[in-house]
């Protein structure tokens, strides 16, 4: 079953995580590009490549930006709404890249057999619309129960609104 719904934001051109990597920036054009062995740090600074959580913060900000753009596939419950699970106190929305990752996951569920809802939904509109209407700290699972195990984007500041972030006691 497929249904789009009126009130959901939905992108017909699904793209790979990596596509379109280097337009996350956020600088013009030309302006700003790293020199080879730098990678901007989270205040745009430049750091060399060679330190691994800049280059980690730079994976998962080219991932995010990626996810924030593509429609994804949300499950629906028997009431109609968003699929979502509870895992260590956070309520997590499962999203899926598409129907075969979808699938997937119901055969680990052991739910194969049985006809899956679902909507398809910018990954920009469930962290910043979908995860504040949720009680408690909220965030995305996208294609859980995967070979590679997924990803998560967790209720923390900069990937969700920050009204409903958790602190991390400054971990970031």
């Amino acid at each position: 079953m497929f249904d789009i719904g009126d009130d959901l934001a939905y992108a017909s051109a699904r793209r790979s995580k990596t596509a379109g990597a280097g337009g996350l920036t956020g600088r013009p054009a030309g302006e700003g590009v790293p020199a080879p062995g730098e990678v901007p740090d989270r205040g745009g600074a430049m750091t060399a490549a060679g330190d691994p959580v800049a280059v980690a913060r730079r994976e998962f900000a080219v991932l995010l930006g990626e996810f924030r753009r593509t429609a994804v596939l949300v499950p629906l419950d028997e009431a109609g709404d968003l699929w979502s699970a509870e895992q260590g106190g956070v309520r997590w929305i499962c999203a899926f890249s598409d129907e075969a990752a979808l699938a997937r996951f119901a055969r680990v569920r052991g739910e194969a057999g049985r006809e899956w809802a679902y909507r398809a939904v910018l990954g920009a509109r469930l962290l910043d619309v979908m995860v504040p209407l949720l009680p408690g700290p909220a965030g995305v699972a996208l294609d859980a129960g995967s070979e590679d195990g997924g990803m998560l984007f967790p209720p923390v500041a900069g990937i969700v609104p920050d009204a409903v972030a958790i602190d991390l006691g400054g971990l970031r």
